[in-house]
């Protein structure tokens, strides 16, 4: 299989946190190794706890948080696109793996994926990289997809939702108030907070802040600086951008210029 969308897919590689994530969530699929030490997750409202040699799976759009202590781990996004690839040339149709096993205590996935992080991180062949993500994704697909969906993006299924999403990603670096938001969708502000909520999991202020840090993450890979980074992506100084990005990361996005730690692939 030769894969067309490997390219711009996120890594992150943190040797030790002990810190607190906020609620958040990420449009792509989050797929993670615990190295070492413990995280206590909160996946959609329920706990789980991730322990050595463990995997962490996360479906686009799921709310997220959790606790950390002596936390090292590894964690890789892949797109709705790169997944529905490998799914597709598995299995002959355009879909969309879902997952319900949150962590994952299977030796042999979690030897898939470190070898393919390995691979990554050490700048191996490219072919060598490709082998090592298809052979993980392959047996991750295989032996934990509990559903499958149609190809589309998240929360295109609500068109109130989407028209919202559309309205802030439009907007991002602006300051976006609750009016404006609820006026894109023709609602009072009351009915617009609680479809918004009830729907994504995040009250729009928190969206708007998960997204405004998501986008920072792609300009720390380009080299913009952080006081560039803060004014492109809608803060208002340097220290707010700094301040959320710890609450939600647990780590501050100094770590990220270290290309051990942070990398795009290319």
């Amino acid at each position: 299989m030769k894969l067309q969308t490997l390219n711009n897919i996120r890594f992150e590689n943190i040797i030790k946190t002990d810190n607190s994530f906020s609620k958040h969530f990420h449009n792509t699929y989050t797929v993670g190794l615990t190295h070492d030490g413990i995280f206590k997750s909160i996946n959609q409202n329920s706990a789980f706890v991730s322990y050595k040699n463990s995997t962490r799976i996360i479906n686009p759009g799921e709310v997220h948080s959790g606790d950390s202590k002596s936390w090292k781990y590894t964690n890789f996004y892949p797109t709705l696109e790169l997944m529905s690839e490998i799914y597709e040339q598995m299995y002959f149709e355009k879909k969309v793996p879902e997952f319900s096993s949150h962590i994952i205590n299977d030796i042999v996935l979690y030897s898939f994926l470190s070898k393919f992080f390995i691979s990554v991180y050490s700048n191996a062949n490219k072919m060598q990289i490709e082998t090592n993500l298809i052979e993980a994704l392959s047996y991750l697909i295989s032996n934990y997809t509990t559903k499958i969906k149609k190809y589309e993006p998240i929360f295109s299924d609500t068109k109130i939702i989407k028209n919202s999403i559309d309205f802030i990603m439009d907007n991002i670096e602006t300051n976006i108030t609750l009016e404006q938001l609820a006026m894109s969708v023709d609602l009072s502000k009351y009915h617009f907070l609680r479809v918004f909520k009830n729907r994504v999991g995040l009250t729009p202020h928190q969206f708007i802040i998960s997204q405004r840090l998501e986008k920072a993450k792609e300009l720390i890979s380009k080299g913009v600086t952080l006081n560039e980074i803060a004014f492109n992506v809608g803060f208002s100084d340097q220290s707010h951008f700094i301040r959320n990005f710890k609450r939600v990361y647990g780590y501050a996005p100094s770590k990220l210029k270290n290309s051990s730690n942070y990398i795009l692939y290319k």
